[in-house]
């Protein structure tokens, strides 16, 4: 219910801001920055600032109406589909600034060759020209700590997850069981992700990138800003009025978002995260997560993640990769649950494993 009233809560901030478009359009076009219609591909990849942090960029983004930084419109992170989590081990000993602009584009080159190699298996999606892999921005995606690495785990934290019942899930860092990418059990829906039981992603979860989906939009209003999200279709309402979070109580599968800005970086603060999507098996009384979108060059955004959680990780860490404005892929109906027939399929292989396995022992008791 909470999820189907933040969503038609963005629908009205949609509404409200098309309606104030068609009132300010002539100054709103004044105000925004210029987009490569006529060659949407054409440098998305800033080879020569890769690495280039975002609070080192000068770049002023343009205003709305209101007065607030324009971060407005249809986004991807697509290119950043085979890029590393943490440093690679042939990285050993080097930092994200240290990888030159050449090497990244070869390193790049490679990626995108393997992506190639893989789509056969996954099905017919036309991985060259969709997933981009060569216009990635970096060598990995953890920023701080320096050495690329998400931190140890705290002690405590390894004692919990040691005796949870539940298991992060790979692919989507769900702490939930099973996984359709995995062997099971699959003993009910509950043994799946949230992910494949067309739930959520989680935050950041949902905008991570992946093998489909990777499109993002931003709508903004005055007082608040709105993020819609390809996969699983979710939606953010984020206040800019400096309202406090909701009571601890109340804990939603992305969490309670409060933002505002920091010169033109937008600063979200997110609290009160459900146990069942708390981020990397995160105790999710605690996590506390902190993103940033920064505009550092006309389309494009940086945007950043603090995960701060002293109960799970001996340290806050941050990762961070770039959104790059693309209006050739807006945001689509992502009906997951009328199409979902991979649970009731692994469900129903499970059961026929099973049956195939009491079969053969009691075949194999029978007197011969």
């Amino acid at each position: 219910m909470t999820k189907r009233f933040l969503t038609l809560g963005a629908l009205a901030i949609a509404i409200v801001v098309i309606s104030w478009s068609s009132v300010t359009g002539a100054s709103q076009a004044q105000q925004k920055s210029p987009k490569a219609d006529v060659n949407p591909k054409a440098d998305v990849n800033p080879k020569a600032d890769v690495n280039k942090t975002a609070a080192s960029n000068r770049f002023v983004p343009p205003r709305t109406p209101w007065g607030d930084p324009n971060l407005q419109g249809n986004f991807t992170n697509k290119y950043e589909q085979s890029t590393p989590f943490e440093r690679p081990p042939e990285f050993e000993g080097r930092r994200l600034e240290d990888v030159t602009g050449a090497e990244l584009a070869g390193i790049l080159k490679t990626r995108q060759q393997q992506v190639i190699d893989r789509a056969p298996g996954v099905g017919p999606l036309q991985f060259r020209d969709t997933l981009e892999v060569t216009k990635g921005s970096r060598a990995w995606l953890v920023v701080d700590p320096p050495d690329g690495r998400i931190p140890p785990l705290a002690p405590q934290a390894q004692r919990r997850i040691a005796s949870s019942t539940t298991a992060l899930n790979a692919v989507t860092g769900l702490p939930v069981a099973g996984s359709s990418f995995g062997d099971g059990p699959f003993n009910g829906p509950e043994d799946l992700s949230l992910f494949d039981r067309c739930i959520t992603r989680g935050l950041p979860g949902s905008m991570m990138p992946f093998i489909h989906g990777n499109s993002y939009q931003i709508v903004q209003a005055p007082g608040v800003v709105s993020i819609r999200y390809e996969l699983i279709h979710e939606t953010r309402v984020i206040p800019l009025d400096g309202r406090p979070h909701v009571g601890k109580g109340i804990q939603l599968e992305m969490g309670d978002a409060r933002g505002h800005w920091e010169g033109s970086t937008l600063v979200v603060e997110t609290t009160n995260f459900a146990h069942r999507s708390a981020y990397r098996n995160a105790n999710a009384a605690t996590l506390h997560l902190i993103g940033r979108f920064t505009p550092v060059a006309p389309e494009r955004i940086e945007w950043a993640v603090t995960v701060d959680d002293a109960e799970t990780w001996m340290r806050p860490w941050t990762f961070a990769m770039l959104l790059t404005m693309n209006d050739r892929e807006p945001v689509l109906e992502y009906a997951c649950h009328e199409g979902n027939y991979a649970v009731p399929h692994i469900l129903s292989g499970a059961r026929a494993v099973e049956r195939e396995k009491h079969d053969r022992t009691e075949a194999a008791a029978r007197p011969q």
